[in-house]
């Protein structure tokens, strides 16, 4: 058990605690926001397409820059400590809403802290370790991310349905995770790049190993749509919302248990074989949702997702960070997570259209299509063994 766990540092612990927090803040509002929008606001279904699509493309769209911003200043505690506070502080305003263009400030504010936090995080992530263990460290965070995600939709449902708290409450509430969030990454102790003379980041200086495994990236996320398909599938064959909300919690508690081993592992064996198995897993619950209607059989594919979750946000980052130089990890992440989010809104797109116009199942045949391509090309394009060149100018 203790080689199990070595060559983890204090810092990798801090970040994983600071991403649990700030998912707990996150997620405890994930469930409720479409129905403050809906009930209290009285809007419509269209008002919350807006705001989450705005949302969605703020967050993703800015992660490149942050990240390049990070490199360039060799400073990434402080900017991302800068994502998470302003994160924490839209959570509140979106309580003190009294029409939905204040809760698409808020939110606006709020994804803007997420992107903006993400890239150097994971930079502080892959520095916090030695290269050997970087998928633990990832590992880590990932349990941190994702534990977050499956406490805070039952901090939701108990604030509810059992105390019945206002559902307005419930967003000043979330300020509190919100703020402990921007207390641990306080703790974490930045360490410097040393480079021989002053860095001037070109795309010159990424490697062509880094943009294969952005095609790759690319071409699987274009068959990566919104979880919300998962849950509107699984609401469609008769379950309750409440039921939803409680298999959607353990589908991120499985991503969390998931996490640590997968990066554990992906240390031992190469990052390439363990992404692979999370491709073929992704392959197999999509694949299960276009031809099952049984409610059990969903149930359990939602939580075995979560698995390709857990897999996929640990090594997939990890390998991000293998393929560039150390003064380039927070851009080499961010603008891996630029085309994460870019071809997941397409792939949420062409989903919707499918949904609307064919028919379920072709949603899910659609993504599992892209999703054996994206194991093609990771079988022919990316290699276990890495040789990264830095270049200093």
């Amino acid at each position: 058990m203790k080689k199990y766990f070595s060559g983890l540092t204090k810092d990798s612990f801090f970040l994983g605690f600071v991403s649990f927090f700030a998912d707990v803040a996150s997620e405890m509002l994930y469930p409720i926001l479409p129905i403050f929008i809906t009930q209290n606001l009285k809007n419509g279904g269209s008002i919350v397409g807006i705001i989450e699509g705005i949302a969605t493309a703020t967050q993703y769209s800015v992660q490149g820059f942050s990240g390049w911003l990070s490199d360039k200043l060799q400073n990434r505690k402080y900017i991302a400590l800068f994502g998470y506070s302003l994160s924490a502080l839209s959570k509140p305003l979106i309580g003190f809403a009294t029409g939905w263009e204040e809760v698409l400030l808020a939110r606006f504010m709020d994804r803007l802290g997420a992107g903006t936090r993400s890239a150097p995080r994971d930079a502080l992530v892959a520095a916090s370790v030695t290269e050997k263990n970087r998928g633990k460290a990832f590992g880590i965070e990932g349990i941190g991310d994702n534990l977050g995600a499956f406490v805070g939709p039952l901090i939701a449902i108990v604030l509810l349905f059992f105390l019945h708290v206002d559902i307005r409450n419930i967003f000043y509430l979330a300020f509190i995770p919100g703020i402990c969030a921007v207390l641990m990454a306080l703790l974490v102790h930045e360490k410097k790049v040393i480079t021989e003379n002053h860095i001037k980041i070109t795309i010159s200086h990424f490697p062509k190993s880094y943009w294969k495994y952005l095609f790759v990236t690319a071409i699987f996320g274009l068959g990566n749509s919104s979880n919300a398909f998962l849950i509107l599938q699984t609401r469609s064959v008769g379950v309750s919302l409440q039921t939803t909300i409680l298999i959607y919690a353990f589908f991120n508690l499985v991503a969390a248990l998931a996490s640590y081993p997968s990066g554990f592992l992906s240390d031992l064996w190469g990052r390439k074989n363990i992404l692979l198995f999370s491709f073929i897993i992704f392959i197999i619950t999509y694949l299960g949702f276009a031809f099952s209607n049984n409610i059990l059989i969903l149930g359990f594919l939602f939580i075995l997702y979560g698995t390709y979750q857990g897999i996929f946000r640990a090594v997939g980052k990890s390998l991000v960070t293998d393929l560039v130089p150390p003064y380039l990890r927070a851009s080499g992440v961010g603008w891996y997570s630029t085309t994460i989010g870019l071809s997941g809104l397409v792939a949420s797109i062409m989903a919707g259209l499918l949904w609307d116009n064919v028919s379920h199942p072709a949603v899910f045949i659609y993504g599992a299509s892209f999703a054996a391509l994206g194991s093609i090309t990771l079988l022919l394009l990316v290699s276990n063994r890495l040789k990264k060149k830095v270049i200093i100018s």
